[in-house]
């Protein structure tokens, strides 16, 4: 092959699609208006933005794969999109709201979170296509900064104005950042057949759940997040405790 042959071959095609990269776009534009608004202490605000940027965040990549414009390129954007909505906006809001007045503590939680989202982020990205897609490996950055987010509207929700100073806000960051980067499987929800026939009491399941968030979503919605960030620790356990009682099993069998 020739030398202009192979630089034809590795030569970046020009121009982006533009459909799946403006909801990325979006996704990161509400994460600096979440910024701004926990800048000027309009907590609520802040924590909605970062809602609204979840949802931005998780049509692009479907509308990538329905019209056939997934890329590299978009790829890259999403992560780092996503590490300013989901690492540094959440992180900022928690530091502000709850963090701030235990000095470095609070800084270096709020840090800990952004440098672990980045972690996450990175080695999901070498991850894809090596590890079962049923699951993620670590608390996914969008679920841990959805927990910040969800618990700021719930304590607006139950009458607490302005800042929460509280050190229980700054021991719950840091362990949703080591849950990031920890290898707790959690379901990614991935092999959901939403256009598959259901069982009829299913359905009436779901319903009743929609139903009940509808009816109280500033507590229900927190309540779902936080109980998806335990969900991973407490699977572990469980398995644990099976992996244990296994080979006890074993062990007595052995023995006789």
């Amino acid at each position: 092959m020739n030398k202009g042959n192979r630089i034809r071959r590795i030569r970046i095609k020009k121009g982006i699609y533009i459909l799946p990269n403006l909801f990325t776009t979006a996704s990161l534009f509400m994460g600096f208006y979440s910024i701004i608004a926990s800048i000027q202490e309009k907590f609520y605000l802040a924590a909605i933005a970062i809602l609204v940027s979840m949802v931005f965040d998780g049509l692009d990549g479907r509308i990538a794969r329905m019209t056939n414009t997934t890329s590299k390129f978009g790829a890259e954007y999403d992560s780092l999109s996503d590490l300013i909505a989901f690492g540094l906006a959440p992180a900022l809001l928690a530091y502000i709201w709850a963090m701030s007045s235990y000095g470095k503590l609070g800084w270096m939680a709020g840090f800990l979170f952004v440098a672990c989202g980045a972690l996450r982020l990175a080695r999901y990205n070498i991850q894809i296509g090596l590890i079962d897609s049923r699951f993620f490996n670590g608390l996914p950055i969008p679920a841990a900064a959805a927990v910040v987010a969800t618990m700021v509207i719930f304590f607006d929700h139950i009458g607490v104005e302005g800042t929460f100073h509280h050190p229980g806000i700054l021991i719950l960051v840091a362990l949703l950042s080591l849950l990031m980067v920890s290898n707790v499987k959690y379901y990614s929800g991935k092999d959901m057949k939403l256009f598959a026939r259901t069982p009829f009491v299913t359905f009436l399941v779901v319903i009743g759940v929609l139903l009940v968030i509808i009816y109280a979503p500033e507590v229900m919605v927190f309540i779902i997040m936080l109980g998806y960030a335990i969900s991973g620790p407490v699977w572990w356990v469980f398995k644990l405790i099976r992996w244990f009682a296994g080979r006890k099993s074993d062990t007595d069998s052995d023995s006789k």
